[in-house]
């Protein structure tokens, strides 16, 4: 005679070995211009969110026909992250990308000079930050990244200088 095993009852819906967007822990970094911004270990899993600037959209790899279910995503990884350390991001919609692209975290903007390239185990994404799926143990780094010709970019005259050869001046 077998025993039938009764669900555990439960007004959520419980998460699978085959569920393809179960939450995952990961490392997420932020690297500001001047350091570290963030560090720490956090589970996440794809998930709509609302930027001030962006508006509410999903955020759960589905975008663009990237995956063919919802998964974990790096930028809901960076809004679980502020969500529940309480610091902020903001970022703009881009439908043609169907992406957001993150503009500002903990205060911390581009602007014109700069970006936030988004990376996971050391390389940069290939996709949009609402499209690479994270796996378990993940280490996701959003870094601010100078645009080469900017000013941010370049040394100040003067500086530059290497041994044996003239200073560098711009």
């Amino acid at each position: 005679m077998t025993s039938a095993r009764r669900a555990p009852s439960s007004s959520r819906p419980q998460a699978t070995a085959a569920s393809t967007n179960a939450p995952v822990k990961v490392t997420l970094t932020v690297k500001g211009p001047d350091g570290r911004l963030f560090k720490g270990k956090i589970k996440t899993k794809g998930h709509d969110v609302t930027t001030a600037t962006g508006g509410t959209h999903r955020y759960d790899g589905t975008n663009g026909g990237a995956n063919p279910t919802a998964v974990p995503t790096s930028t809901a990884a960076l809004d679980d992250a502020a969500r529940k350390r309480h610091f902020t991001w903001d970022g703009t919609w881009y439908a043609s990308f169907d992406d957001f692209s993150v503009d500002t975290i903990k205060n911390v903007s581009g602007g014109g000079a700069a970006y936030w390239n988004i990376a996971v185990n050391g390389t940069s994404i290939p996709v949009g930050g609402c499209q690479f799926k994270l796996n378990a143990g993940d280490k996701i780094a959003f870094t601010w990244t100078a645009f080469q010709n900017s000013p941010a970019a370049l040394p100040l005259q003067g500086q530059g200088r290497r041994k044996g050869r003239a200073p560098v001046t711009r």
